[in-house]
């Protein structure tokens, strides 16, 4: 039997051709090579399976390792711009030796490098002497043996498998290499699929979140709460430390009018000056990408010594720049790939749209108003005054035809009540001539926004109930950090829960042990309940945000639960409340 022709890099196999170069190769080989081919079989069936990108990195991963009988493996896919790593994924480093290295290698030096700028096989029995290797940072574990081989998929390098230290204590052979190469084939079809999938997904949720901002935006709300939803879906989406949103000013500058931040660095207020770099090209309709803000000279502000990655993008829309979306990422974080870009100034515009027409309806809403009480003062001035004098006189011709005193005391007050009336009138039309005051939603509207905002990514719409007078009773800040903690709490459930069902209860009727007033807000589902390893940021918020105004916040059994078994089944229900 002939000899397969060597495996070119670039050269996609699918897995029936790979399968036939690797048996084609069995004769003259030793018998323990041979035995490996179902091994190989084996994992090129187990590394395509399953859809997710992170799941199925680290599937292969673990399978070359397996097949190789490596100590360490390693996989780096290759970033959108082709010159460094994307996603890099380890086999063998616990999580201790990963903190003590630090961050992750950037694919762009070593013998990381030169597998991405150079694809080809690297084959090494020990790496430490090899010009192109760069060396091991802190913490590493020492490595010798060495077996570098590029991933193929759809004509391009994808990615790279990194394999060391043979745990026989042999160095990796050509063996190793043709099976790590085969293998090599159906990992560029798996990340390709998993990408494909990722971006699909990824693209959803934009779609998802756009529909969100826009039923904040036009549902009838505060300006105010329907920002902060634009600047928690961005922030969310984008994978973000922090998100906000600035509006552009009269004199030319951005200010942030909305922050979304486990710990904001940046509070709202906070302007940028119109000569700033990044806020000229913004306001100029441009989008600007800052892959780190301490070495990017556009960025002149205290950002630059906050965070890494930015991506600030305009507001625009029909020409005008309303503002800017800013979603920073902690320094060393990954930059923002092409598609993220794409799908965060899709969204921006759809922000954009929606903010410019809930301007035009509140537009129009004030105008309907401004028209009724402008009629609603003619008719009181055209009408009831004129009725009102008209009575008066009658009162008054009646008073001159009559001699008793009594009967003139009577109808000397009454004239006198009348003026009195007519001046109050008087005073009610001037207040109607002017224009109407901003005044916040009612806690239950802004409730129901929130519920029904949630609606959209949970795909049912939480179920809730009223108790007692909640608007008279509940005003602001109450009102204010009780809806924030409602979408807290939502999000919590959307994120963690995996419920069907999920109510809300907001009580204005408690009464606290020292006999004060208190609202209680109360959200339960029917999901997996809170892990008892899991993270608690989100409760800790709770907590925070109650402790401030003197309350409390705490999770007890959800629906279907049974008591003590919040941590374990029954879904969760988080308790928040305050005194009034």
């Amino acid at each position: 039997m002939e000899e397969p022709e060597p495996l070119d890099p670039l050269d996609p196999l699918d897995p029936l051709e790979a399968a036939t170069l690797a048996a084609g190769s069995l004769e003259g080989l030793s018998v323990e090579t041979t035995a490996r081919v179902p091994q190989l079989l084996e994992a090129m069936c187990s590394v395509g399976a399953g859809r997710g990108l992170r799941a199925t990195l680290d599937r292969i991963c673990v399978t070359a390792a397996e097949l190789v009988g490596a100590r360490y493996a390693a996989i780096g896919v290759v970033d959108e711009q082709g010159d460094g790593l994307s996603d890099f994924v380890t086999y063998g480093v616990d999580e201790d030796t990963a903190r003590r290295i630090g961050h992750r290698p950037d694919g762009r030096t070593g013998l990381l490098g030169a597998l991405i700028r150079h694809p080809g096989p690297i084959l090494l029995t020990d790496l430490t002497t090899d010009p192109r290797a760069a060396g091991f940072p802190p913490g590493h574990p020492p490595m010798r043996t060495f077996l570098g081989v590029p991933v193929p998929g759809q004509g391009e390098i994808v990615g790279n498998f990194y394999l060391a230290e043979k745990t026989a204590g042999t160095p990796f052979g050509d063996h190793d290499l043709q099976m790590v190469r085969v293998l090599a084939t159906e990992a560029g079809a798996a990340i390709g699929n998993a990408r494909l999938y990722e971006a699909a997904r990824q693209r959803e949720r934009w779609i998802d979140g756009s529909v969100a901002v826009t039923t904040a935006l036009l549902s009838g709300g505060s300006t105010e709460d329907a920002l902060s939803v634009v600047a928690e879906q961005a922030r969310r989406l984008s994978d973000s430390a922090m998100a906000s949103v600035m509006l552009r000013t009269p004199n030319g500058e951005l200010e942030i009018v909305a922050v979304s931040a486990d710990h904001p660095r940046i509070a709202p207020g906070y302007l940028i000056p119109a000569e700033s770099p990044a806020a000229a090209a913004l306001l100029a309709g441009e989008a600007v990408i800052v892959e780190d803000a301490r070495t990017d000279s556009r960025v002149i502000t205290e950002m630059a010594s906050l965070y890494g990655p930015i991506m600030l993008l305009p507001l625009r829309t029909d020409g005008r720049v309303l503002g800017a979306l800013v979603m920073p990422r902690e320094r060393g974080a990954r930059a923002f790939g092409d598609r993220e870009r794409t799908l965060a100034g899709q969204f921006a515009a759809q922000a954009a749209l929606a903010l410019m027409m809930a301007g035009a309806q509140h537009d129009r809403e004030r105008l309907a108003v401004l028209e009724d009480r402008d009629r609603i003062a003619r008719d009181l001035h055209d009408l009831v005054i004129q009725r009102l004098h008209a009575t008066g006189m009658m009162l008054e011709s009646a008073q001159r035809g009559t001699a008793a005193p009594e009967v003139h005391q009577g109808i000397d007050k009454a004239v006198d009540a009348l003026d009195v009336t007519i001046q109050e009138i008087r005073a009610a039309i001037f207040a109607l001539q002017q224009g109407p005051a901003e005044a916040p939603s009612g806690v239950r509207t802004r409730v129901l926004r929130e519920i029904n905002m949630a609606a959209v990514p949970l795909g049912f719409t939480p179920t809730y109930r009223f108790v007692g007078p909640v608007d008279a009773a509940v005003g602001e800040p109450y009102g204010k950090n009780l809806i924030a903690a409602l979408r807290e709490a939502l999000s919590n459930a959307f994120r963690h829960a995996r419920a069907s069902r999920i109510e809300v209860v907001v009580d204005a009727t408690v009464r606290l042990a020292d006999g004060r007033r208190a609202v209680r807000l109360t959200v339960a589902d029917d999901g997996v309940g809170i892990p008892a390893g899991g993270r608690r940021s989100g409760l800790r918020n709770l907590r925070r945000r109650a402790e401030a105004l003197g309350g409390a916040s705490w999770s007890e059994p959800g629906l279907g639960g049974d008591a003590g078994t919040a941590e374990s089944t029954g879904g969760a229900a988080v308790i928040w409340e305050v005194p009034l």
